[in-house]
């Protein structure tokens, strides 16, 4: 009755959307796809024809998360707008068949082009290229099969004068490197698997033909992610080659992201000396073995640095003071800052330190003083533990960060040091409590609005007054220091998880109710909360963080039974923006009740459940599927059978294929011995995102590309 009241009231009041001025309508109109604004909104009247070609809608076409584009849907509006595209943004568009990069050449002016995750042949790429004369900044795969060979000479001439690369790099090879004579910023992504799908073991050397040396004079930016593997090592390190023998003078930001042990060698000694001489960076990160045990950063030289990694490093308090932020000099720049893994980074020295023992909270004060415009900070996978000193907690001296947007802590680092800690919560805690009341036990009660949990809450704890200072915060992770997903990357699935850290036994329900607190919030992961009883903490994020478009949830509460599902359910309800959903729980039930719960989720796209001993009910999926007509992935690793977990993904893909290009289906057994074999065919996008769990809290540099 009330929005027919309110209809009823614009009707009357005469407004009309086509009487607002032309710079309001055009502000509305940049919220919509453009392939909808010019492919259906500018065909319903002149007026949104004009505007809907406006050059401000034209210039920068975003087609990297426009699930519903296919190949047709390009042609036409590489045919209408073509010439007027100057940046096209096509990453991840993988369902997309290869002939689809012919349309690009009639964007004659682009300048901007990216193509990561497509495919595109080299032939193919040749052919784009020779056409595409204004281009200064390129982003493609390299999949086994690229020749450089092939690559015509109007093509080589393109490249010439390309300045921005990023090269995500499937197969030994330089890809278009030593073609690109003028680069000024590299992004290398390393994704070669050591093992063949016939299981032959791959060599990083480089394929005949390919050692042409690439032109690094130029060079501002180079950055280069490692996925595990000897292969993405020994190939890094030809390209490293050519930089220990000359540094360029301009290189600003020097950035080398490698999991595990990460030797370093005589090249890359010399190439960091020769740094260390000639040039003064604004952003740094290297593997833990080149700055474990070395005097690197005392003689590194910084100039405005807005960047910093050292995680996983044994890196020191002490020595992060002294050597890193200059006794709190110049570090107003800073607004990154990674310190993931760093276990002893709080702390003054690390030679005689436990990994629990207190950190040194005048370390942290200065941090935050020198750091103060700070935007990112990831803390996680340490145990960070506070002292008794009155005023000094971890949480105390964070919430003096006013501008933070992004926050990852440890389980253990939230919890007030007055609690109780050294005792995990006994049996008798699993069954709520109340005064004057039977409760019947093994019926989950919990507080169902905001008014309840605040009865219930001691509002005053440190964590609480946190959240209630970062009003602005948009990403927050709180991860157990311990936690390690059953996910694997290039392993077998993780069958054994270690148990929390002892201090974290009491983080909970009313710690995660305080995260409600943070109206602006986007995206949340909370893995390893030992005491969640009931989860309803859930519900009050439900109803207030509004925004919330990603949640990532990982063993919360006990292990061996899923507590907190009532709760969850009830959540869901409420997340209507909510996108991307990622559980891992042990014993999870993915029955006709959650997916009834999770069908309120209406923006919803991307799923995924991990889940050893998991069940699911294959009735309750397909509904779930035909009632959210958003959702182009779908991947579920339970304890059913393999027959099972077939027979249910090709029904998805059979039933919805063909009205959803960008589908994704898998559907597979969480400890079957090939797992590996399905995740390598996970598109990127896909696995990095939100299959995969990890920290993604300042896991790069801001606005790395575009």
């Amino acid at each position: 009755q009330e929005i027919v009241s309110r209809e009823s009231e614009e009707e009357s009041s005469g407004v009309n959307l086509m009487e607002f001025s032309d710079e309001i309508l055009l502000h509305i109109l940049s919220y919509v796809p453009c392939t909808d604004l010019v492919l259906n909104v500018r065909r319903t009247c002149r007026k949104l024809a004009t505007l809907c070609l406006d050059k401000s809608l034209t210039h920068t076409v975003l087609l990297q998360k426009d699930y519903k584009v296919n190949k047709d849907k390009v042609k036409q509006l590489m045919r209408d707008i073509g010439k007027e595209i100057y940046q096209l943004n096509m990453a991840g568009c993988y369902w997309l068949p290869s002939s689809t990069i012919d349309h690009v050449t009639r964007c004659k002016n682009l300048v901007k082009l990216n193509l990561s995750g497509c495919h595109v042949t080299s032939l193919r790429l040749s052919k784009m290229l020779s056409t595409l004369q204004h281009l200064r900044s390129l982003a493609i795969d390299v999949n086994p099969g690229f020749d450089a060979s092939q690559l015509s000479s109007e093509c080589k001439a393109t490249l010439s004068r390309v300045s921005e690369l990023k090269q995500t790099l499937y197969t030994p090879s330089y890809g278009v490197v030593p073609c690109c004579t003028s680069l000024e910023k590299l992004l290398l992504y390393f994704e070669i698997l050591d093992r063949s799908r016939e299981g032959f073991m791959l060599s990083g050397q480089l394929m005949v033909g390919e050692s042409n040396v690439p032109h690094y004079q130029n060079l501002r930016i180079f950055y280069a992610r490692l996925a595990p593997g000897y292969v993405n090592q020994e190939v890094v390190r030809l390209y490293l080659a050519v930089l220990s023998d000359r540094t360029p003078e301009n290189l600003h930001a020097f950035l080398i992201s490698a999991p595990g042990s990460f030797a370093e060698t005589g090249a890359t000694k010399n190439l960091l000396d020769s740094m260390a001489r000639n040039v003064r960076l604004d952003a740094l990160q290297l593997p833990k073995a080149w700055i474990n045990g070395s005097g690197l950063l005392q003689h590194l030289k910084f100039k405005n640095p807005f960047y910093f990694s050292f995680s996983r490093c044994t890196l020191s308090g002490g020595h992060l003071i002294q050597r890193v932020i200059n006794g709190g000099k110049d570090l107003k720049s800073l607004t990154s800052l990674n310190l993931s893994g760093c276990v002893h980074c709080l702390a003054p020295e690390s030679l005689f330190r436990k990994a629990e023992d207190d950190i040194d909270s005048s370390i942290l004060e200065s941090l935050v003083v020198s750091c103060c415009n700070l935007r990112h900070l990831n803390l996680s996978a340490a145990h960070h533990h506070s002292s008794e000193s009155i005023g000094n907690h971890l949480c105390q001296l964070l919430s003096r960060l006013k501008h933070l947007l992004s926050l990852a802590l440890p389980v253990c680092s939230i919890t007030d040091v007055a609690a109780n800690v050294e005792k995990p919560p006994v049996a008798s805690n699993l069954v709520p409590q109340t005064l004057g009341r039977k409760v019947r036990i093994g019926i989950q009660t919990y507080p169902r609005n905001l008014a309840d949990q605040a009865n219930q809450k001691i509002e005053s704890s440190v964590f609480w007054a946190l959240m209630g200072s970062l009003r602005f915060l948009e990403t927050l992770e709180i991860i157990g220091s311990s936690f390690s997903s059953a996910m694997p990357r290039n392993e077998p699935a993780i069958r054994n998880s270690l148990p929390p850290c002892v201090r974290a036994q009491s983080v909970g329900d009313s710690e995660v109710a305080a995260i409600s607190q943070l109206t602006y919030l986007q995206s949340l992961t909370l893995a390893q909360l030992p005491n969640i009883l009931t989860g309803s903490g859930l519900i009050n994020i439900g109803l207030q963080c509004q925004h919330l478009r990603t949640l990532s949830l990982a063993n919360l509460g006990m292990m061996g039974k899923m507590v907190y599902m009532s709760a969850l359910m009830d959540m869901l309800k409420h997340c209507r923006c909510l996108r991307d959903l990622r559980l891992e729980q042990p014993y999870f039930c993915a029955g006709a009740q959650f997916f009834q719960a999770l069908s309120h989720c209406s923006s919803l796209q991307r799923l995924c459940i991990v889940s050893r001993s998991g069940t699911l009910q294959s009735d309750a999926v397909m509904s779930f599927m035909a009632n959210c007509l958003e959702v182009i992935m779908c991947h579920m690793f339970m304890g059913e059978s393999l027959t099972v977990c077939k027979n249910l993904q090709q029904s998805i893909v059979r039933s919805f294929q063909a009205d959803r290009p960008a589908l994704n289906v898998v559907i597979f057994p969480l400890l079957h011995e090939d797992l590996t074999e399905v995740i390598r065919d996970v598109p990127m996008r896909h696995l990095d995102e939100i299959t995969l769990f990890k920290s993604r809290v300042a896991e790069e540099p801001p606005n790395l590309w575009w």
